[in-house]
């Protein structure tokens, strides 16, 4: 990190709760988040404004469900239109050849997505998403400061204290939060303060991303709408992207720094000739417009943490983009942290719950960055030659990754231990530690997902009439823990109705007397498959364990014996 000059005179002190550093994708979707749930925060970036580069684009289903929750899901899904009808990955050798095949076709063939999500895959680029998020973070009341760099941050037990730089005016103000979030990247400068390692295979490939226009490009194309088309031409292979499926295009050319190739050397001629020879047409237009260098590594961090000081997004961990299953894993780490520090700055938690977020989300990554490793091999990606073939198991394919995947430690209770983070199929039964089911419910008169419950607060569901309605309730009053409570049914004291289908139960993993507690971000965190003796006690005896919080208060009338 940068020091400040030494007659530099901070006369400025700037305290929030929250101190976010980097404003990517990652950085933005934590300030959304913490937006939502109230928590007041600063966001500081060295660039001058969201990405402009079309990069990092496959939205998961799982990443969308979050945004669905958070209100955006409509505006990013307008950002994306011009690509809503790309589905699939094509492999060809070029694109005028014979030699072409489908790696798969549609993302969601059948449409068997439908019956687990209200949400869908989608495909936005984080040029068009960033934007979007930081709109409605700036709505919700965050500030972002682009054009500002952090220069030192040193913690104490009360809090971190940092000084930033604004490099349009020259400024240093001294920040005093009481955390940190670190979304700087993969050579996160926070995390090497830390002095934090990293575990994994370390640097893949390399590649040099080519944005271009070509006007010719789309009759060559014709009515293939892929999300990617790898070219495997000899000497000229690479990945094409359509970015408008008109004029705009992306490809990635290998690049090979360990034979001594250097940027200097991808001069604009090089590359039109080597777009052309990829997509078989030695005519065809091509206008360089932007070169942007990326590296694809498997790296996660060994803490996601110290103190005060939390990792997030690729500062965490990196990993290869086949599958987009780094930047996704990024959005729900901001998601899992953001609940958490609201939770513990909102005095509903004791602050020991933040040790969960490293505890839940580093098996995750770690279980995510070797299938992507894996994928990458299986679809040959360009520039990428293994001495090894990567590990991970049977792991099922992108759907398991993207939402089977579970936290058998940290804010759970009743957690399978010996089931994997990311099982061989994809099973969304209400088990703890795992994504609560979807099922369409009705709620005075409007229809929703039972997903859309899932948000500021924890949530218990149970039958109609049943005794854990009271006792959640007074548990949570007990307690001062946010819990909104729900009677499932069809009698007229059920507060949600199910449409047509299987029992709300059986699909949560209950008898009829049975409850369930889940997490604001969606996932189980305790269930009672049946009754108990005292649901009062027994669910705050839940909340007490799940939040690490002190102890459980006395119930109010609590008569005692000698």
């Amino acid at each position: 990190m940068e020091e400040p000059p030494a007659n530099t005179t901070e006369t400025t002190v700037h305290r929030v709760p929250v101190l976010i550093v980097g404003g990517s994708l990652v950085g933005l979707s934590t300030s959304m988040f913490l937006s939502r749930h109230g928590i007041g925060h600063l966001l500081v970036e060295k660039h001058s404004g969201t990405s402009t580069h079309p990069r990092g684009r496959g939205i998961n289903v799982r990443s969308m469900e979050l945004f669905r929750r958070a209100g955006v899901e409509g505006e990013i899904r307008e950002a994306a239109a011009v690509l809503s009808d790309n589905h699939g990955i094509l492999q060809a050798r070029s694109l005028t050849g014979d030699d072409q095949e489908w790696l798969f076709k549609e993302i969601d063939p059948g449409g068997g997505l439908a019956r687990i999500s209200p949400s869908g895959w989608c495909l936005c680029s984080q040029n068009d998403i960033e934007p979007v998020l930081a709109r409605h973070s700036r709505e919700y009341g965050a500030e972002l400061r682009f054009s500002t760099e952090l220069l030192t941050f040193d913690q104490d037990s009360d809090g971190v204290t940092a000084v930033v730089k604004d490099h349009l005016t020259g400024e240093h103000t001294t920040v005093r939060a009481d955390y940190l979030v670190a979304a700087d990247g993969p050579r996160s400068p926070v995390r090497e303060q830390l002095r934090i390692g990293q575990s994994g295979n370390g640097e893949l490939f390399h590649n040099v991303s080519l944005t271009f226009t070509s006007r010719g490009l789309a009759a060559i194309v014709g009515d293939r709408r892929f999300i990617v088309c790898y070219l495997t031409e000899q000497d000229a292979d690479g990945a094409l992207l359509p970015v408008d499926n008109a004029e705009q295009w992306v490809f990635h050319v290998p690049w090979h720094p360990e034979r001594g190739e250097t940027l200097e050397d991808f001069t604009d001629e090089r590359c039109r000739e080597h777009i052309r020879r990829a997509v078989g047409a030695p005519d065809l237009d091509v206008e360089i417009t932007g070169k942007a260098p990326w590296h694809a590594a498997e790296r996660v961090a060994l803490r996601y943490g110290d103190g005060r000081v939390l990792l997030a997004g690729d500062a965490a961990h990196e990993m290869s983009p086949t599958g987009a299953f780094g930047s996704n894993t990024g959005i729900q780490d901001a998601h899992n942290v953001a609940w958490k520090l609201a939770a513990v700055l909102g005095g509903w938690a004791g602050r020991s719950l933040l040790g969960t977020y490293g505890e839940e989300r580093m098996p995750v990554a770690r279980a995510t960055s070797e299938r992507a490793s894996a994928r990458s091999v299986e679809h040959s990606h360009p520039g990428y030659t293994p001495a090894i073939t990567p590990g991970g198991g049977p792991q099922g394919g992108v759907l398991t990754v993207a939402m089977g995947y579970g936290y058998p430690y940290g804010a759970v209770i009743g957690a399978d231990a010996g089931r994997p983070v990311v099982p061989g199929e994809l099973r969304l039964i209400g088990e703890p530690g795992t994504r609560a089911p979807h099922l369409w419910v009705v709620r005075a008169g409007e229809r929703l997902s039972t997903l859309d419950l899932y948000e500021r607060s924890f949530v218990l569901l149970c039958g109609a009439g049943s005794p854990w309605a009271d006792g959640g309730r007074r548990a949570a009053a007990r307690l001062s823990v946010p819990l909104d409570v729900y009677a499932v049914g069809s009698g007229a004291d059920a507060d949600l109705v199910p449409e047509v289908g299987p029992e709300w139960a059986e699909r949560h993993g209950l008898s009829d007397d049975g409850a369930l507690l889940v997490r604001p971000d969606g996932f189980v965190a305790w269930r009672s498959r049946g009754g108990a003796s005292d649901a009062q006690e027994t669910v705050a005896a839940a909340l007490v364990e799940l939040l690490r919080l002190s102890s459980l208060p006395e119930a109010p009338g609590a008569v005692h014996g000698r």
